[in-house]
């Protein structure tokens, strides 16, 4: 019978022969602190318009409560590093900035192939059964990648890896096989406290704890209404997620670019014209955001959040961008060009609004417009 230690050589050699650079083994079990965590999360609403999250809570809370079979679970993890800090793209006011995770091709696309040809050889190979995850399935996937020895859940909730700094892509695979666990990844953060301090909107109540409901994260991609007037001026020129907290993390200075093509920054989804931006209609959208993460909130939310970086932008050549969305479709469009035109150009509001008010038909962008 071939050795445990055997086994676990011969895994995490296929597993980098396949595109991955970190594979750790963990029992197929959610810790009590993982599982309280989580449910004080969820007692809190701080999940937010993700009742997603509520719903599949009892499977979440465990890999046996959504596969009983499971015994083990095999986290790899691919680097998605960039080439340059990208907290210095918030400086160019007229461009927006999207997240480092999806500038590329949609990483779900990505890991998910190398996962099914790593589960096929595994079963091929080492016999047993398996199913394969990236975060779209009800597992709590940093909690596995810190107990399988992949690095440990910062002050900021995201995992953090002494090799790799931030920048990891987790996938989960879960198996029918009694593999040996990896030691525990322990935490590293002593008394640093630089991606609290660092967040735009307060979204950390306290180490080690997140509500996503003021997450940049959270408002520019799960959030489907109206953004509150409180965070849009701290959004910028965040236009899709927010990578402050994890940018900032000092573990970062042993993480390298990414080695992975499928991972490197696409040229028109880095630091793009938020004038381009605004004037994409639906058809115009899906084909620029074709294979990206972004496609999947749809024109309106995103045209939303370009509209917040157009106020934030203090560019009154941005005025007339804002003006021609004030007639758009989408309700949750046309209040964000009024909050723009008035942060652009106090008194062209004030003389628009009268006549706007009055024959606009949604109560949220009566309300940007103001009082009658």
């Amino acid at each position: 019978m071939e050795s445990q230690e055997n086994i676990a050589a011969a895994l995490r050699d296929q597993a980098l022969a396949l595109g991955f650079d970190a594979v750790g083994f963990t029992r197929a079990e959610t810790s009590a602190e993982a599982q309280a965590g989580l449910a004080r999360f969820l007692a809190e609403g701080f999940h937010g318009d993700m009742g997603w999250m509520a719903e599949t809570a009892a499977r979440r809370a465990s890999p046996r409560a959504m596969w009983p079979e499971a015994r083990s679970a095999i986290v790899l993890a691919a680097n998605y590093g960039p080439a340059h800090d990208p907290m210095a793209d918030l400086a160019r006011r007229e461009a927006g900035t999207i997240s480092v995770y999806a500038r590329h091709k949609d990483y779900h696309d990505v890991l998910k192939k190398r996962l099914k040809a790593f589960g096929r050889w595994l079963v091929a190979t080492k016999g047993g059964d398996c199913r394969v995850f990236v975060d779209t399935a009800p597992l709590l996937e940093k909690p596995l990648a810190q107990a399988a020895g992949l690095g440990w859940q910062g002050k900021h909730t995201n995992l953090v890896s002494r090799a790799f700094g931030s920048w990891l892509f987790l996938g989960t695979v879960l198996t029918t096989l009694d593999l040996a666990p990896d030691e525990a990844g322990a935490d590293h953060c002593g008394a640093c406290t630089r991606c609290l301090d660092a967040c735009p909107t307060r979204a950390f109540p306290a180490p080690y704890r997140l509500d996503a409901r003021r997450c940049i994260s959270y408002l520019t991609i799960e959030h489907k209404g109206h953004i509150d007037a409180e965070f849009r001026g701290a959004m910028g020129n965040r236009i899709y997620g927010c990578d402050d907290c994890l940018a900032v993390c000092p573990w970062n200075k042993f993480a390298a670019a990414t080695r992975h093509a499928e991972f490197a920054p696409r040229a028109d989804l880095t630091a793009p014209a938020l004038a381009e931006l605004a004037a994409l209609d639906d058809a115009a959208f899906r084909a620029r955001f074709s294979g990206s993460p972004v496609k999947r909130i749809g024109r309106d939310r995103f045209v939303r959040n370009v509209l917040i970086a157009i106020g934030n932008a203090g560019a009154p050549d941005l005025l007339p961008v804002a003006e021609r969305l004030l007639d758009d479709r989408a309700p949750i469009v046309r209040a964000m060009a009024v909050w723009a035109v008035k942060r652009l150009d106090p008194a062209r509001h004030a003389e628009l609004a009268p006549a706007r008010r009055t024959c606009e038909t949604d109560a949220a962008v009566r309300a940007e417009w103001g009082p009658v």
